[in-house]
C-alpha cells in the first residue's frame, strides 16, 4: 500500500513539472524551498536482533542557501507517520499495529559536483540531527510514553530537475544513523540503529 502512494506521489509530481516545462534559464537559485509530500523511511534490524525493522510514511521541508554554484547549506525537518505493520518489541509480536511516528529535523551541507546553474542537478550531502519518537496515535502500547530524542547524521545524495527558472522536482536518498542511548525505550535505541529514507518533492527557487 505504501509503495503504491509513493509511487503515485513521484507520478504526480512528474507530471506537475512538466506542466512547467516552459521557461528558459532553469537551475537552482540562491535560495531554494523544499516540500516533500511523499517518501518513506525504513530502519533495518538492530545488529543483536533485539530491535525490529520497520517502516513508516514520511513528509518534510527543507530551506537551503547556495553559498556559490557549487556548495549550499541546508535545514530541513518534518516526520514520519506510523503505518500499520507486523513488527517486535523484544519478545512480544505486534501484528497490524501502527508504528510510533516521529519528528525529524538536519543541518545539511550540499555538494553539487557539477553546478547548479543546469536544469538537471545532481547532488551529494550530509549534516547531523536528531530524531524524537513522539508518545502520539499507539506509540505508549509499544513503550514510548514521552518523546523520546536521538542523535542523528546522514548522508545521501539526489537529483533536482528544473523545468524553469523558479520550479523543479527534487528526488533525494539518505542513509541515517542513530547514536544509542542508555535510557533508550525497548521499540528503538538501546542499540545503535540505522535507517534509510527516499523523498520525492517540489522546489521552489529564488
Amino acid at each position: 500500500m505504501l509503495r503504491r502512494m509513493l509511487t503515485g506521489a513521484f507520478a504526480a509530481l512528474v507530471m506537475v513539472a512538466s506542466a512547467h516545462a516552459q521557461d528558459v534559464g532553469a537551475g537552482a537559485g540562491r535560495v531554494e524551498v523544499g516540500v516533500f509530500p511523499g517518501g518513506g523511511m525504513f530502519f533495518t534490524e538492530s545488529g543483536k536482533g533485539g530491535e525490529s525493522d520497520f517502516l513508516n510514511y514520511a513528509l518534510g521541508a527543507s530551506f537551503a542557501v547556495n553559498v556559490n554554484r557549487w556548495i549550499g547549506l541546508e535545514a530541513e525537518g518534518g516526520g514520519t507517520v506510523g503505518v500499520r505493520q507486523s513488527f517486535n518489541v523484544g519478545r512480544t509480536a505486534f501484528a497490524d499495529h501502527r508504528t510510533p511516528s516521529t519528528l525529524v529535523y538536519a543541518g545539511n551541507v550540499v555538494v553539487h559536483p557539477g553546478g547548479r546553474d543546469r536544469a538537471v542537478v545532481p547532488y551529494l550531502t550530509g549534516g547531523i540531527g536528531g530524531l524524537t519518537f513522539t508518545p502520539w496515535n499507539d506509540a505508549k502500547s509499544v513503550g514510548i510514553a514521552s518523546y523520546e530524542t536521538f542523535l542523528t547524521a546522514n548522508v545521501g545524495a539526489g537529483i533536482k530537475w528544473f523545468s524553469t527558472r523558479h520550479f523543479g522536482i527534487r528526488g533525494d536518498y539518505r542513509f541515517i544513523a542513530v547514536k544509542s542511548r542508555d535510557t533508550a525505550p525497548a521499540f528503538f535505541g538501546s542499540e545503535d540503529r540505522y535507517g534509510h529514507r527516499v523523498q520525492a518533492g517540489l522546489i521552489f527557487t529564488y
